[in-house]
C-alpha cells in the first residue's frame, strides 16, 4: 500500500491510500478513519458503500461521520464504488449510471466486465482482510452501511453474509435493483440475462428467501427525487411484512436523497451500529 494523504481529525486519523487489487486487476484507492482509540487497541470498523457517481472520498469529505466514529471508537472503511485504471472498461456511451463509478457492488460475469468489475469479492473479501492485516482493528467486530447504489451494497452483503456483520444499513438504498431502471441496464451487462443470478443481487429476494436476520436500519427521505421509479423503499417495507423480517424503516419528511440527508442522520446509523458492535464486544 502506498499512503495518498493523512490528516488528524477529531483527535484521530484520515487516512487514504492505494493498493493493487487482485480480484479487480487494477490500482484502486480507499479512505480509513482510525479514532484516537485506535492508538491503544484494535477497534471495530464500520464500511461504507457510496453511491453513482462517488468514490471513496465523498462519504469522507461530506458525511461528518468522523465526530460520531471517534466518540464511539469505532474504524470507518470507506472503498471505491468501482474498479479504475485505463484499461477498466467504461459505459460506451459515457452514461454515469453504469461502468466507472457504478460497479453496483457485484461480480459480473459477462464479458468484457467480468475481467475487473468484481466488486461483491473486493468489498467482502479483499479489501477486509488487507483492513485487517494492516490497521489497529477488530475485523471480526464490523457492520456494514452505504447510501443508494452503496445502500443496495450493504443490505446484499449483510442478508448474503450473516455471520459476518453485527449489523447493517442504508440510507436511500435500491431495494430491489431486478425492478428499476438502474437495475436492469447494470445487471443485463455486468450479469447477462440470467435472471436467476440478478435475484441473489437483490435484497427484496433475499429476505423473502428467508435470510437470517440481523440488526436493520434504512432512512428513506419522502422528498427524493429517484424515491419511485427507482429506489422504491416499500417494496423493501413489503418483502419485510411479508416474512417477519424485523428492520427499522424510517421515512423522513422533507428530505432528498443528497449528502444532507446522510449528514443528518448519520450519527443515529453509527448509534445504531455501536449498539450492536457494543453488545458483540
Amino acid at each position: 500500500m502506498d499512503i495518498i494523504s493523512d490528516y488528524r481529525c477529531f483527535e484521530g486519523r484520515q487516512q487514504r491510500f492505494s493498493h493493487r487489487s487482485q480480484v479487480l486487476n487494477c490500482g484502486m484507492s480507499f479512505s480509513i478513519y482510525l479514532p484516537p482509540r485506535a492508538t491503544r487497541e484494535n477497534v471495530p470498523v464500520l464500511f461504507w458503500l457510496s453511491g453513482l457517481t462517488c468514490n471513496d472520498e465523498n462519504f469522507v469529505h461530506k458525511a461528518g461521520a468522523q465526530r460520531y466514529a471517534a466518540e464511539h471508537g469505532f474504524a470507518i472503511v470507506t472503498p471505491d464504488t468501482s474498479p479504475r485504471g485505463p484499461d477498466v472498461p467504461d459505459d460506451p456511451e459515457g452514461a454515469w449510471d453504469f461502468g466507472l463509478g457504478a460497479g453496483f457492488y457485484l461480480n459480473a460475469t459477462a464479458e468484457p466486465w467480468c475481467r475487473h468489475y468484481n466488486m461483491y469479492d473486493y468489498v467482502t473479501e479483499e479489501l477486509p482482510a488487507l483492513i485487517g492485516d494492516h490497521f489497529p482493528v477488530e475485523i471480526a467486530l464490523c457492520s456494514i452501511f452505504g447510501h443508494s447504489m452503496g445502500g443496495h451494497g450493504a443490505l446484499v452483503a449483510a442478508l448474503r453474509n450473516p455471520d459476518r456483520y453485527r449489523s447493517v444499513s442504508a440510507f436511500a438504498p435500491i431495494v430491489a435493483p431486478t425492478q428499476c431502471p438502474w437495475g436492469d441496464k447494470a445487471f443485463i451487462n455486468y450479469l447477462g440475462d440470467n435472471r436467476e443470478l440478478w435475484r441473489t443481487y437483490d435484497c427484496c429476494e433475499l429476505i423473502r428467501e428467508r435470510a437470517d436476520q440481523l440488526p436493520m436500519l434504512v432512512d428513506q427521505g419522502e422528498s427524493d427525487q429517484f424515491l419511485q421509479e427507482q429506489l422504491k423503499t416499500g417494496l423493501l417495507e413489503q418483502a419485510c411484512e411479508e416474512t417477519g423480517y424485523q428492520a427499522t424503516i424510517r421515512r423522513q419528511p422533507g428530505y432528498d436523497h443528497s449528502y444532507f440527508f446522510i449528514a443528518s442522520f448519520i450519527g443515529s446509523h453509527i448509534e445504531f451500529h455501536g449498539h450492536e458492535l457494543g453488545k458483540a464486544s
